[in-house]
Formats: structure tokens, sequence, C-alpha cells
């Protein structure tokens, strides 16, 4: 059985799928990307800035699970520039402890919904 998250404190989605689906403890969410869910402008002045605001949206589609980042098991990390990596790497960072982090993928694409520069997606279990 599966149960949709949803919270007004994140994005809301841009077509027909969920910000997250609770299935028994495991969490899958749908990927985040840099909108600010209180005016729904895209945050995108620097891709530091972007990622914040990614990971400040998947904080709180993890939080309307009764989930933190301790939860994480899996990250999934979509970029449209590799060269935008270290900097990437450096603000998703300071969400996890090096002991406890995620597994993780980090892929280059072509290109993301509303062309931004990064997504992120992740599987949580309580």
């Amino acid at each position: 059985m599966k149960k949709i998250i949803t919270t007004s404190n994140a994005p809301a989605p841009l077509g027909p799928y969920n910000q997250a689906v609770l299935s028994g403890d495991t969490l899958y969410t749908s990927g985040q990307i840099a909108i600010n869910p209180e005016n729904g402008a895209l945050v995108i002045e620097n891709i530091q800035a972007e990622t914040k605001q990614v990971m400040e949206n998947m904080q709180q589609v993890l939080l309307a699970a009764e989930m933190t980042f301790e939860n994480v098991i899996k990250s999934s990390i979509f970029i449209s520039d590799m060269h935008n990596f270290s900097e990437i790497n450096e603000v998703y960072g300071r969400y996890f402890k090096d002991e406890t982090a995620p597994a993780r993928e980090t892929v280059e694409v072509a290109n993301l919904p509303k062309f931004v520069n990064v997504e992120i997606s992740m599987i949580a279990v309580k």
C-alpha cells in the first residue's frame, strides 16, 4: 500500500506525479528543482544558491514524511554541467554527516525541467 506525501512547503508538482510516495517504511521522492515554494520563482542566480534551494525543498518533503536527511539511503543528482560538480557537492554535503551519508550517483544530462542546472531525488527509510 502506498501513501502520497505532499507539503505546501515544497514546490507543487509540475505534472502528473507527487512530491513523494511512502511504501511501507520506504519513501521515494520525486526530483526537486530550485523553485521557491513561497512565490514559485526559480532560484538560479548561482549554482550554490540553486543547490541550496533544491536541498531545502527536499528537506521539507522529508519532514512531511516525518523523516530527515539521516533517513536517506540513496540520492540521485542530475546536473546540466559536470563543471558545477564541486560546488553542488559542497552544498549537498552540508546536509549530511560523512559517516552516515547515503549512496549516490551524479549524472550529467542534456536538459532538466525548466532548464535548471540541478535536480535531486532521494530514497529514505524509517
